[in-house]
């Protein structure tokens, strides 16, 4: 279309204006001329005008037929396109569907059909809640697609209908396949020690000792290849693992059944053969795996061993440990610890010692038996004590009468805090959580932090600590304690109070040296007789009030017993001792003919608490761990908020179900 010799309406009605104008000046002096130029003028405007008629049919008719070819461009790349596409209704309705989309579907009478019926992982309601329009991963007949939607609005068609909504299906099943072979050939590193290397050695007769040792070799390697790994030997009892990812889902699924294929290792040897691994997965690199598989191995030796931990990242897996550890007969770690610990003592003007929340005798046990050893090195301890309880109600008693200066090293948690400074030195004992300790603050403001613990270690721990000292072969953290104390001086200079503090927290997690108890706790009681404790007031200690008796005798008269080997009791009333009598009660039940494990249930402070006892074929353990808890294969406890008590028991039930059930599938 040609408008280069028409002017513009604007352009032409200015023209015009003049025109009349200047005719206007011409009939004041020549009106004949004037009519003859306004009759010029008529035809102008009526020539404009015409023109400019034409001119807008010409533009109707062109925008008409653009759109008509637009419409049809549009409509043949709907039924051509290259991937599936499918309409529907608002509720789900199919309204209409491309070649390709019918191509791809097993059912072919799907129109008018909801799309849910044919592929219940596609709910409309996902993608009308859905603000960001997120692609929808949509796996179907062994494809994967990548669902892309738009919802168009039935207002802005010539359409009667409502909204409609598009889906676009984009196959993405290479990159799905590819991804996954990504994934299961990751790099897995895997580090395995075995436990007793020197024990089982030292214990076996010479003649079977090459087969022993040669057998402990072929388990591992045949492991190795039959999961198609690369292992190496570096130490006479440590190895390195090199699996794929998938490889190592495996090795999960079966539960680490290596663990017991080393335990059942009989050529001689006089004791079983324990194992421990740890597994780092999915690291930034093969380094940062290795890191993981050495974080991981240490969780699993500081949970007792013969058993496998695998570190995915944060994330942390644990299988086996339903074994007691093994006590170790080497006495150096003891020493080492020992004057390690004295110097650290002695770099440092101020000590501060803290056990965990709701202290019971071991916890406030070793921290005496600490304090005595930063007091040997004539350096000022602080006590961090949140508040005394009915478990150290009556050592505390007896505190305040025979060695009242203890009371002014006593500190508030809000006090230690004050106190402290990065140079001060943080002694935590019999408890390896941060978020269980009197001040987890404290952990952040001073740089030189010492555990002294005895529970199997869990997921969550101290970081950044400058000495470890982690044993879950001790029977308490107060026997471990007796030994630093022996190791740091030749004479054993305690007084008879310090002395029967220690030898209470070793008689309360022995359960008087009936549970978890080796030749070394018998040692380190020795040596606190030798130093003056007495074991008649030592009992004296655990004497119960009459109300607290018949409280204990009603859990017992209540409890049941669920999966016949396993008591459950309650105690439904808060009260002051309630952790105190539900951890007593706990062992009482124990003495049911039958029963090897119990749980008892109380509230306090707003919370649910669980003790846990066993006689060691069932860890309460593993059990309590489901709950969030931890501690030892034969005493552990775990605290649950915003439940009931018959909710907690439901989940504790549940917990001892899969526990029981794992124990089958091993």
């Amino acid at each position: 279309m040609d408008n280069k010799n028409f002017f513009k309406w604007k352009d032409g009605r200015t023209y015009l204006i003049i025109i009349g104008g200047l005719i206007a000046i011409i009939a004041y002096y020549q009106p004949i001329l004037a009519l003859l130029l306004a009759i010029a003028l008529a035809f102008l405007v009526y020539k404009y005008i015409i023109t400019l008629r034409e001119k807008e049919e010409e533009w109707t008719k062109y925008i008409e037929g653009l759109a008509e070819e637009f419409d049809t461009a549009t409509k043949h790349a709907v039924f051509n396109m290259p991937f599936p596409l499918v309409m529907l209704e608002m509720d789900g309705t199919i309204s209409w569907y491309n070649t390709r989309f019918i191509d791809m579907m097993e059912e072919k009478d799907i129109l008018n059909k909801k799309i849910d019926e044919i592929l219940p992982k596609l709910r409309v309601e996902t993608i009308l809640k859905d603000a960001n329009k997120a692609p929808l991963k949509i796996e179907y007949n062994n494809q994967h697609y990548e669902v892309h939607y738009n919802i168009v609005d039935g207002k802005k068609t010539i359409s009667t209908k409502g909204n409609i909504i598009m889906l676009y299906w984009v196959n993405k099943t290479e990159q799905a396949l590819l991804y996954n072979r990504y994934e299961e050939e990751k790099i897995a590193v895997c580090l395995a020690y075995i436990d007793n290397y020197d024990e089982v050695k030292n214990t076996t007769p010479e003649i079977n000792r090459p087969l022993v040792l040669a057998e402990i070799d072929k388990t591992i390697n045949a492991y190795a290849t039959m999961n198609h790994g690369l292992v190496r030997k570096y130490e006479n009892d440590k190895y390195i693992l090199i699996f794929e990812s998938k490889s190592l889902q495996q090795i999960q699924n079966r539960k680490f059944d290596i663990l017991d294929r080393i335990r059942e290792i009989d050529k001689g040897n006089s004791i079983s053969i324990t194992l421990s691994m740890g597994v780092g997965i999915n690291g930034k690199n093969p380094n940062e795996n290795y890191e993981y598989a050495r974080a991981a191995i240490d969780i699993a030796l500081g949970r007792g061993g013969d058993q496998a931990v695998v570190k995915d990242n944060n994330n942390l897996s644990f299988y086996g440990g339903k074994t007691k550890a093994i006590e170790k007969r080497n006495k150096v770690r003891s020493r080492v610890i020992s004057h390690a610990l004295m110097q650290l003592i002695d770099q440092s003007e101020k000590v501060f010692v803290m056990g965990h929340k709701n202290a019971d005798m071991d916890s406030f046990g070793a921290s005496i038996g600490i304090i005595r050893a930063v007091r040997n090195r004539n350096k000022k301890a602080y006590f961090i004590l949140g508040g005394v309880n009915p478990s150290i109600k009556n050592i505390y008693v007896r505190m305040e009468e025979e060695q009242p200066e203890y009371l002014d090293l006593i500190l508030e948690p809000e006090e230690a805090i004050d106190m402290v400074d990065r140079s001060s030195l943080l002694v935590v004992v019999d408890n390896h959580k941060p978020s269980f300790t009197e001040a987890p603050e404290l952990l952040d403001l001073t740089d030189k932090v010492v555990l002294i613990d005895h529970h199997r270690r869990g997921a969550e721990f101290i970081k950044d600590l400058v000495l470890t000292y982690l044993e879950p072969y001790a029977s308490s953290t107060c026997e471990l304690v007796t030994e630093i104390l022996y190791y740091m001086s030749d004479k054993m200079e305690m007084t008879k109070f310090e002395a029967d503090a220690l030898l209470a927290g070793i008689t309360v997690d022995t359960k008087n040296f009936t549970f978890q108890t080796g030749v070394r706790t018998f040692e380190a009681a020795s040596i606190l007789k030798r130093a003056g404790a007495d074991t008649t007031s030592v009992r004296q200690l655990f004497r119960d009030d009459f109300n607290t008796f018949l409280h204990k005798a009603e859990v017992v008269k209540n409890s049941k017993v669920v999966f016949e080997k396993i008591a459950i009791g309650k105690l439904d009333s808060e009260m002051e001792d309630s952790i105190l009598i539900a951890a007593q009660s706990a062992n009482d039940l124990l003495n049911i003919n039958g029963v090897e494990a119990t749980f008892v249930l109380t509230l306090w402070e707003g919370k649910v608490h669980i003790s846990g006892r066993s006689l060691g074929n069932i860890s309460v353990q593993l059990i309590l761990e489901k709950l969030g808890g931890g501690g030892h294969l034969t005493s552990a406890g775990t605290q649950i908020e915003g439940k009931t008590l018959e909710q907690v028991e439901e989940m504790l039930i549940e917990a001892i179900d899969e526990y029981l059930k794992e124990g089958e599938e091993e």
